[in-house]
């Protein structure tokens, strides 16, 4: 075998260039592209190889580092998981700027690779510019801030090691169970120096991904306690998309009348009016899931991680005798809450039991009940969708005018504040891919990085970002992106004058909405929910903001401006920003559901101390699952 004399940066790129994955027989290439802000710690290394390998990996400049690691993992999450995008950045706060972007990549488990820039390996120019100088350890930098938020974590130090950090990259990246960030800490010096690499090493590489299956009898085992539930409830998470087990939910819920509830990274596993489909489950559900899950015996839990808001702090699932089948490539999530562990892929293991349950199927008054709730929250979710309380509209009505102009193929994108919670709820799902909300860090300013993630991965979908002012704020600069590389978003920019959903947070915990409103100091204070008169609001407009980022910019104070927006918006073909001012206070109920926020035990201020009696009452209903 041969050697080719490469640069460091310029060998890792190049093995990039020719890593490909196949799942299905289906083969495609895993990078689609490097995103990079260059600065003196990647210009001449990972920089100069981008631009020599340009043909075969395309460059895409960002205005954000941490901006650019959520388009990827937006990217990684549309595909399945089966493709994404790499990142670079300098040294110094290019490089910190990303470790939020990684964290919200591993707890989402979306891969992304991630090449911050280092300091020196030689040392020989210490301190650099940007450079921790840590007395106690002389290797230290910022870049181990990376490892808790990583799930592989290598620093170059030398330019041979990148066939080994290359390969064990690629190992987590491709892992369906143990993917997320990996982080490549690529010193400036060692990404410049030579090396010769063996030919093999840039070799196209297909990596497979498998379906495994769980052992016979534990899918035996499994049917059995199906069988011999009375009130069974499946809970579908991201893991039935990711693993494209749709269709197979779908006519084992046909076959059984198994209802199924959805959470936020599942929602979309069926169609919304499917007569199986509960919606929502959880703190954020429905009350027709809430209503199945408070009374099932046995929970099947598909691809889901079990979180605070599925679970509803563990006290969505009341009856004292149900037990858990959870279905999960990873073998951590499948153990959860003491459940039969089905470990192996989604959509292998619902085709597998869908053969062990041939003849099974739920009571009759079961499965009606769960078709009767259906509809009920339907007729819910339209009641929502036209309060008509003005003078502002809710932003429950934003969410149904938006639902009613996407087609079945288009994507909803959100993240953070009170929007998530009420799209859970009220956005009716017709396609898998049609509903994007990350939740599993709940990330303010993903909402624009995210939603040209999606147009990227496919530009044949209209994208709709919905986003609060209080995220736009925090990271609207990916206008300038999707402007820049012809990938029209239309952006709804809800705008409530401040953090509409911790305001409401804030009045459930006896605080009144302190620290929540976006006004001037009047008297000391920002304003809270019961002064009649807190300070004039800020004078920010962004809408003026987005126009100046080259957006075309609409206004909607009405419903019916909103809807000949959304039409407008469909025959334009560059970013569009539509800024609707919401009512703050029009939110949509909780359904009886618990989130466990815990309130002051003590405290001088009356609505606190109701605010704590009812909290206690509430985490009694708070169980193990046993």
């Amino acid at each position: 075998m041969g050697t080719v004399r490469l640069t460091a940066a310029q060998a890792l790129v190049r093995f990039l260039c020719a890593q490909h994955v196949e799942r299905d027989g289906n083969e495609q290439r895993f990078f689609a592209g490097c995103f990079g802000i260059f600065g003196h710690g990647n210009v001449a290394g990972v920089g100069q190889a981008l631009q020599q390998y340009a043909d075969d990996l395309t460059y895409y400049q960002a205005r954000n580092e941490q901006a650019m690691v959520h388009t990827a993992a937006a990217y990684a999450r549309h595909k399945n998981r089966l493709q994404t995008l790499a990142c670079t950045s300098s040294i110094g706060p290019g490089a910190t700027n990303m470790v939020t972007g990684a964290a919200l990549a591993t707890i989402n488990r979306l891969p992304v690779l991630l090449l911050p820039g280092d300091i020196f390996a030689s040392h020989r120019p210490d301190p650099v510019l940007q450079q921790l100088e840590a007395p106690h350890d002389g290797k230290l930098s910022v870049n181990d801030c990376f490892r808790p938020v990583s799930r592989y974590w290598d620093r170059i130090e030398r330019p041979e090691q990148v066939v080994p950090a290359a390969m064990q990259a690629m190992r987590v990246l491709t892992s369906q169970a143990e993917t997320g960030a990996v982080t490549l800490a690529f010193p400036q010096d060692v990404q410049a120096e030579a090396c010769d690499y063996p030919e093999g090493f840039f070799r196209k590489r297909v990596w497979h991904i498998p379906r495994p299956l769980p052992e016979r009898e534990l899918l035996e085992r499994a049917a059995a306690m199906i069988r011999g539930s009375q009130r069974p409830m499946i809970v579908s998470g991201g893991g039935t998309i990711y693993s494209e087990a749709t269709d197979a939910l779908r006519r084992l819920a046909e076959q059984t009348g198994i209802p199924v509830g959805e959470t936020q990274a599942g929602k979309g596993s069926l169609p919304y009016d499917h007569p199986c489909a509960l919606g929502a489950v959880g703190a954020t559900g429905t009350f027709a899931a809430n209503r199945v899950a408070a009374e099932a015996d046995l929970v099947i839990g598909v691809g889901t991680r079990y979180t605070d808001f599925t679970t509803a702090s563990k006290t969505a699932f009341r009856n004292p005798e149900v037990r858990f089948v959870n279905i999960n490539v990873a073998d951590f999530d499948a153990h959860k809450h003491a459940g039969l562990a089905l470990v192996g892929d989604a959509r292998a293991t619902l085709e597998a039991l869908s053969g062990l349950l041939a003849g099974y199927e739920v009571a009759p008054e079961y499965r009606e009940r769960s078709e009767r709730l259906n509809r009920e929250w339907d007729r819910e979710v339209e009641r929502l969708y036209a309060l008509n309380r003005g003078p502002l509209p809710a932003q429950s009505e934003v969410i149904g005018a938006v639902n009613a102009a996407a087609g079945p193929r288009d994507v909803v994108v959100c993240a953070a504040g009170s929007m998530p919670g009420e799209l859970h709820k009220l956005w009716r799902a017709r396609d898998p891919k049609q509903y994007h909300v990350e939740y599993g860090y709940s990330c303010m300013g993903y909402e624009i990085a995210g939603g040209l993630g999606v147009k990227m991965a496919d530009p044949s979908r209209e994208v709709y970002v919905m986003v609060g002012d209080g995220s736009y704020l925090m990271m609207s600069s990916e206008i300038i992106t999707s402007i820049q590389e012809g990938r029209k978003l239309t952006i709804v920019l809800v705008d409530n004058a401040g953090f509409a959903s911790i305001g409401s947070l804030s009045r459930s915990v006896g605080s009144d909405g302190f620290g929540t409103h976006y006004r001037y100091r009047k008297d000391g204070s920002l304003g809270l929910d019961s002064e009649k008169a807190p300070g004039e609001v800020l004078p920010v407009d962004l809408a003026k903001n987005a126009e100046g980022y080259g957006a075309h910019v609409m206004s909607a104070r009405t419903i019916p401006e909103l809807e000949e927006a959304l039409q407008e918006a469909r025959r334009l073909e560059r970013t569009v920003v539509i800024h609707v001012p919401v009512d703050r206070y029009a939110g949509v109920p909780d359904y009886g559901a618990f989130w466990d926020v815990p309130v002051a035990e003590v405290s001088e201020m009356e609505p606190v101390r109701a605010a704590r009696e009812q909290y206690d009452k509430n985490r009694r209903m708070e169980r193990w699952y046993l």
